[in-house]
């Protein structure tokens, strides 16, 4: 990929993530979920910034993924966490989508 899309991975198509929820992938052995919310899609490191438990399992709801476990909640636009047990942000990573192809940045790019 040149220009525009250097760094970034094709993840899939904008039909493999419904509006209101999330896919995990794998990108060079790192964990990442993808988050369709209006219209717009999102990517995360896919752990939990309190014990690493993966947040794909847990629920999407508006901008907020819920962890499973402790029940901690992260904004899906930035990876900050919002409240629970102690945590820490989860690193966030950038999307584009040309027609209806998703392209995560891969992590690790300046």
């Amino acid at each position: 990929m040149r220009g525009a899309l250097d760094g970034f991975v094709v993840v899939g198509k904008t039909a493999d993530i419904a509006p209101g929820s999330m896919k995990r992938i794998d990108i060079g052995g790192e964990r990442i979920v993808v988050a369709h919310v209006e219209g717009r899609f999102y990517a995360l490191r896919d752990a939990c910034g309190h014990i690493g438990v993966p947040l794909s399992f847990g629920t999407l709801e508006g901008y907020f993924i819920e962890c499973p476990r402790h029940y901690a909640l992260f904004d899906v636009r930035d990876g900050a966490f919002i409240t629970g047990p102690m945590s820490a942000n989860v690193p966030s990573y950038k999307v584009h989508v040309e027609g209806d192809t998703v392209f995560v940045e891969q992590p690790g790019q300046p």
